[in-house]
């Protein structure tokens, strides 16, 4: 049997989509517990990485609706910029855990348990949405356009929820940074 060219294509991906699916939540792991010692501390930016997570859950859904108009290039530039808002996050919010203690969650009562609820899916998720967003991206780029439609079904309102419950942890945590 002949694999056609975007299956080609997708298979040179791969190992990379493997190794930073795997490298970038390690490496997020470790860098967490890492203090760097005689730094200020970096509490501006909890309400800007935070703001980040909202403008991204925003391109994800316009990139959606310019694909459904037909708009290709536009969809294709948005999903370039929400990859690149999220990697902004990411470095950001690495950042300020480096600098600073983790904010302890300070209700009681059901919203506790609310909140660490949408705090784990979001975490957990966030590392989930990983591969699929790189998969997605990958067929994007390789034209594999049926399979970049199949799997993309599933990344959006993955990596929708991650943007989303982004926002909603940071408003629930917010009254109790010191």
């Amino acid at each position: 049997m002949i694999e056609n060219s975007n299956s080609i294509d997708d298979k040179k991906y791969n190992k990379l989509i493997v190794a930073l699916s795997i490298l970038i939540p390690v490496v997020v792991a470790i860098l967490f517990g890492v203090k760097i010692p005689n730094v200020e501390p970096l509490t501006f930016l909890p309400p800007i990485y935070a703001s980040i997570n909202g403008v991204t859950a925003l391109v994800l859904i316009l990139a959606v609706f310019q694909i459904k108009k037909g708009n290709r290039v536009a969809h294709e530039r948005l999903m370039k910029f929400a990859i690149i808002l999220s990697v902004l996050f990411l470095v950001m919010y690495v950042a300020y855990h480096m600098t600073s203690d983790s904010t302890k969650f300070g209700a009681e009562g059901a919203i506790k348990y609310i909140y660490y609820f949408i705090l784990l899916t979001h975490i957990l998720l966030s590392i989930i949405v990983i591969p699929f967003v790189l998969i997605t991206y990958v067929r994007g780029i390789t034209n594999n356009i049926e399979k970049h439609k199949k799997i993309a079904k599933i990344t959006f309102p993955l990596w929708l929820y991650v943007a989303v419950t982004g926002v909603v942890v940071y408003i629930m945590i917010s009254p109790y940074y010191i």
